[in-house]
């Protein structure tokens, strides 16, 4: 058994790259740009705060186009951080977690009208952690089946409304041996 396990978001698509660091750029002049010209009185002070409300923007860009997400899961010490990562800065903690439960997949609708399936670990008595998102039933549910087996708890397949089962891992374990999952 692993003694850590990180679940990611796969990585952002290349062509998104030039165009973060073109507004984190476009932010790095602006505020240059309003540092250069501030002027030491409540005037200047206000339009030093007006100058910096496109460089704010420009951040929120910037991060929105290289913002991903990743869970680390300590199962040695039982705990888990998630962890956002833009660019090379990470930032997350450590959260403790005394009792593992299950692991449920489930879907949840989509404001456009599609499903998107999601990957919860239960804990500590009705709590839960979001750990995955995915549109693909095969690669969230291949999560799930993992996680269930690397911490040994069992798994719910919860993506029928109102028709929950438990999943027979053993007969899932045969499936993935001869590459028949659907």
């Amino acid at each position: 058994m692993k003694s850590n396990t990180i679940i990611s978001e796969s990585p952002r698509p290349i062509w998104q790259m030039p165009i973060a660091a073109l507004f984190f750029t476009m932010a790095t002049f602006i505020l240059l740009f309003a540092l250069y010209n501030i002027q030491l009185s409540e005037k200047g002070f206000i339009l030093f705060l007006h100058r910096l409300e496109p460089c704010i923007i420009s951040v929120s860009f910037g991060i929105g186009f290289t913002l991903t997400k990743s869970i680390h899961i300590d199962i040695e010490n039982s705990r888990f951080r998630p962890t956002y990562h833009i660019g090379p800065v990470k930032i997350g903690s450590w959260q403790t977690i005394k009792n593992y439960q299950y692991v449920s997949v489930f879907h949840q609708p989509t404001v456009d009208g599609n499903y998107v399936f999601e990957v919860n670990l239960w804990y500590d008595n009705n709590k839960h952690f979001e750990l995955y998102e995915e549109d693909n039933y095969k690669e969230a549910f291949l999560i799930g089946f993992e996680l269930s087996e690397q911490l040994n708890i069992d798994l719910l397949d919860a993506t029928e409304p109102n028709n929950f089962k438990w999943v027979n891992k053993e007969e899932w374990k045969a499936k993935i041996a001869s590459g028949v999952i659907n």
